[in-house]
């Protein structure tokens, strides 16, 4: 089992500063590019759920993107431990929701390999990305499982489906919506290990902002999660309305068919049963805090009760019960 981290408050030494010049608009940076991971943002922005001028810019491989948003006093999206790491630096940003509300990671084999479960990997060769969230999530599993790691054979950058297909490696650690489209020509039959079923659960892309505009400028926090709320509403009632919305936005990139098919497979990471969208708990960014000090990824320098606020949620089911009600988004695709 992973070990519990200690936490060690310290009294707020900052000398005090003046405000921030935050205008009366914001700008929301998505980590990566247009795409079914964003769906609900894209979704809210085009069919106008925010009462506040609201602009979305791409921000795909800035190795700094914390720290963009922070300089820019911006709302960003990104994976948690992006922005948990970037906490424990000193970055001073602050998250009030997520998207995905549990890790988007998965394991996957081919079909007539028969591996099936984690300990079917012991003795393989797994491809991967290096210090990516799929490696920490797949060594915390494993951890957790009290399987040996060290007889696993773990090749960096093999973590395509192509290196799957040909052979080069027995397993690849990929997001689940990465994974070929069932009716595509090169389509083989896959498994799928999920390192939830195994008591690894993690927010895994999160919605954050610099701590002056959560300060200075409340209410546009709270008019942004409201909209995005309404937005993966949106993208979830009807496909036949949302994924042409969605592919307007790239339409040399973004084909409808492969749209609908990644939004099928990370469905129950927006709308986990029993739960409300963008709604997480505080259970799973312990796991994560956890799991990241497992991996000897950083230290906890700032508590996660200064870091991850759950106010912004409360008052926005409160304000408005209608964001969780099932009828919104249980429809027939």
């Amino acid at each position: 089992m992973l070990g519990a981290a200690i936490i060690v408050l310290r009294p707020d030494s900052a000398p005090h500063r003046q405000p921030a010049a935050v205008p009366l608009q914001a700008s929301v940076l998505l980590d990566g590019p247009h795409g079914s991971r964003f769906a609900g943002e894209l979704a809210a922005s085009k069919q106008g759920f925010f009462a506040t001028p609201i602009t979305f810019h791409p921000h795909p491989n800035d190795p700094t993107f914390v720290e963009t948003v922070a300089r820019e006093h911006a709302i960003g999206v990104a994976s948690g431990q992006k922005f948990l790491l970037a906490t424990w630096r000193g970055v001073p940003v602050t998250a009030f929701g997520a998207s995905f509300l549990d890790t988007s990671i998965g394991i996957f084999t081919l079909e007539s390999s028969g591996l099936r479960r984690p300990a079917d990997l012991i003795g393989r060769r797994v491809g991967y990305q290096k210090g990516a969230e799929g490696e920490v999530v797949f060594d915390a599993m494993m951890a957790q499982l009290g399987l040996p790691r060290s007889q696993i054979t773990k090749l960096a950058d093999r973590d395509s489906f192509d290196a799957l297909r040909a052979g080069e490696v027995d397993a690849i650690i990929a997001a689940i919506n990465d994974q070929p489209n069932p009716s595509g020509p090169d389509y083989v039959r896959l498994n799928v290990i999920k390192p939830q079923e195994y008591g690894i659960h993690v927010p895994a892309l999160v919605y954050f902002a610099s701590n002056d505009l959560i300060r200075d400028r409340p209410s546009i926090i709270a008019d942004v999660l409201q909209g995005l709320i309404r937005g993966w509403q949106f993208v979830y009632a009807n496909y036949e309305r949302s994924v042409p919305v969605l592919a307007g936005f790239d339409p040399q990139k973004l084909n409808s068919d492969r749209l609908r098919f990644e939004l099928e497979q990370q469905r129950s990471l927006v709308l986990p049963i029993g739960g409300r969208i963008a709604d997480y708990d505080e259970s799973r960014w312990r796991t994560l805090r956890d799991i990241l000090i497992f991996a000897k990824l950083g230290e906890e320098e700032v508590p996660l009760a200064q870091t991850v606020n759950y106010q912004f949620l409360r008052d926005a089911y409160r304000r408005s019960p209608d964001l969780a009600a099932p009828g919104a988004w249980n429809g027939e695709n």
